[in-house]
């Protein structure tokens, strides 16, 4: 066991080897602090000790606590770099820069295995038969891509089991997302023609579907059929509106575009994704990491765990950009391209436009480094909170819940809160008039509100939430999720908020929708209080959307809700009976006998009053 009281550094160097390796510092307590790897283990180390030397108070305090050193010799540099990388992965020093990024990305994956392919999200091993396209920063990319593709080609999205026993179209289709398939609405030729328009525009080769979409544009118009005319006339439209908005253009290339910063203590990591010339979004990501150290150092660190990370297939671009020379470039470049099985090069010092995609990274981080340090005491940490306790894949930055009001099924109206990072998001909140339901049916409104909210968002491409809460129980629950499943949406995590049996705060039960299974969150947490948040707002919003449908019913003439019934024979039915109670009275015949009153109408309002 080696003097717990100090390190004898010069004693241990003696017989220290000079080949390559990975070196692990210990304190008292045999816990590793720190790991570091070397082309040579004797001059690394030594480097630490050597008289005179001048370090960092970061080093200076970890050199302090030193206690023993570990090292475990490599063949080469590159397997130092590996290594070294698992080992910060696994025992997370104190004094090492870590990230936490263990979870997969998400990919749009295109089958080939069947006579009408289909277009879905995809998160996991590569394994299915087709391609890949991605990876995306997240599932909220994905599912904007998926939804831009269905508004543009009408592909499907539906799992096979769903697609195989329609007898009918679906939702889908009535609402142009789909060109139904499934029954036979689409030629197999047409609908496979559109599949090659939607996978070149996923490689970013907008301008040859363009190229391609005009020929029968103009061959449609020729033989007279102006509505397929229009259809290919809105696909270019929407094209050369997608062109447009690309910031990027890498001629097909595929580029990873890094950043880093630091402010108050806090270091952000942004990475933009560019896949086929196509800006697919960026990620942020937040060290752990001891204070004072510069950019290089941070991303020398960020480059081999995010690249090299064994838990996670990663898909390595042939270029990558980054705001601060690593100080490892050299050695970084060689593993990753030994990696990737083709040449990886890592650029600092670029000209023209890369110029402008480095400085647009470095922007955003700044945007994002602002929006964490005002945010994250609060509904930062509440979020994060959330994310682990649901062991959720991706982070949430969007919210939506929903509750029903209502006195004994009178005037019975729905709430949609919206919460994102920053907290309410007032401006999206939304109050729907519940009708055509059963007297008090909560289930049937709570499908009426999903289906009407959902469809629409869907049919506008309108950004879609990370989760969706149900203020209520399993009924609820279960009812959201047949509309989830019905509109393809089942890769959205939804989440059942269940009263205790006394309904006092902090005894909630939480109901997955998916598994089913029932969480309860301890009374102190963050996620918990933020669902507590989010589900009054809903019930208060409920509330006050409900009081209002019932002040304007007392304004209201019960004669306003009866379709057909207008002005001129409102009037007429007041002055031929004198009043509401004389219409209330009145049986068919006599209500039919008022002028502009038929028998079908008479009845109509016979019934309003007296089923």
């Amino acid at each position: 066991m080696p003097d717990k009281s100090a390190f004898n550094a010069r004693a241990y160097l003696k017989s220290l080897t000079s080949r390559p390796g990975v070196y692990r510092m210990l304190d008292a307590t045999e816990t590793v602090i720190y790991v570091g790897k070397a082309r040579n283990l004797k001059k690394r180390v030594g480097s630490y000790f050597t008289r005179g030397g001048q370090h960092s108070p970061k080093t200076s305090a970890m050199l302090k606590q030193v206690s023993d050193i570990r090292v475990t010799v490599t063949h080469t540099e590159n397997e130092a770099l590996i290594l070294e990388n698992n080992l910060i992965k696994d025992l997370k020093p104190r004094y090492n820069i870590w990230f936490r990024d263990d979870k997969s990305y998400p990919y749009i994956y295109l089958s080939s295995d069947q006579k009408y392919p289909r277009l879905s999200y995809h998160r996991g091993a590569r394994l299915g038969k087709g391609r890949y396209f991605g990876p995306y920063p997240g599932s909220g990319a994905v599912r904007m891509s998926l939804n831009l593709i269905q508004k543009l080609f009408l592909v499907r999205s539906c799992e096979d089991s769903f697609f195989s026993n329609r007898s009918r179209p679906c939702l889908q289709y009535q609402i142009k997302r789909c060109s139904a398939p499934c029954v036979g609405l689409i030629e197999q030729e047409s609908y496979l023609q559109d599949i090659k328009y939607a996978a070149l525009f996923l490689e970013g080769k907008n301008e040859k579907v363009i190229q391609a979409l005009i020929e029968p544009m103009q061959q449609a118009a020729d033989s007279l059929e102006y509505e397929r005319a229009a259809r290919y006339r809105d696909q270019i439209s929407s094209l050369r509106k997608v062109q447009e908005h690309q910031y990027i253009n890498t001629s097909g290339g595929n580029i990873d575009i890094i950043g880093c910063g630091s402010t108050d203590g806090l270091t952000c990591v942004q990475v933009f994704f560019v896949r086929g010339g196509l800006n697919f979004g960026s990620k942020s990501y937040f060290p752990k990491q001891p204070g004072g150290l510069e950019a290089a150092a941070v991303l020398d660190a960020f480059l081999a765990q995010y690249y090299l990370n064994t838990n996670v297939e990663r898909d390595i671009p042939s270029e990558i950009l980054v705001s601060h020379e690593p100080h490892d470039r050299v050695l970084l470049q060689a593993v990753l391209s030994e990696q990737a099985g083709r040449t990886v090069v890592i650029k600092s010092r670029v000209r023209g436009d890369r110029v402008k995609w480095v400085t647009m990274v470095m922007e955003n981080v700044e945007v994002t480094l602002r929006q964490r340090l005002a945010t994250r005491e609060t509904q930062q940490i509440r979020l994060d909170d959330l994310c682990e306790r649901l062991k959720l894949e991706d982070p949430v930055e969007r919210l939506e819940c929903f509750d029903v009001s209502h006195i004994q099924g009178d005037a019975t109206v729905a709430s949609c809160v919206v919460f994102n990072a920053e907290g309410p998001v007032n401006s999206d909140y939304r109050h729907f008039n519940i009708r055509d339901t059963g007297q008090g049916d909560d289930y049937a409104a709570m499908r009426q509100v999903i289906l009407r909210r959902y469809t629409r968002l869907r049919k506008e491409g309108t950004r879609l939430p990370d989760i969706i809460l149900i203020d209520g129980g399993k009924g609820q629950v279960a009812m959201a999720r047949e509309v989830l499943e019905e509109l393809q949406l089942t890769d959205i995590p939804l989440l059942g908020i269940a009263k205790g049996p006394s309904r006092k705060p902090g005894l909630e039960t939480l109901i997955m929708a998916d598994t089913r299974r029932t969480i309860k969150l301890p009374s102190d947490a963050p996620a918990l209080h933020l669902i507590q948040h989010i589900r009054d707002e809903a019930h208060r919003f409920a509330i006050s959307g409900h009081r209002q449908r019932r002040k304007m019913n007392r304004k209201q003439s019960p004669l306003e809700q009866i379709e057909g019934i207008g002005n001129k024979r409102r009037r007429n039915l007041i002055h031929h009976f004198g009043g509401i109670q004389g219409i209330v009275s009145a049986g068919v015949d006599d209500l039919a006998m008022v002028p502009g009153i038929n028998k079908n109408l008479a009845r109509k309002i016979y019934n309003k009053f007296h089923t």
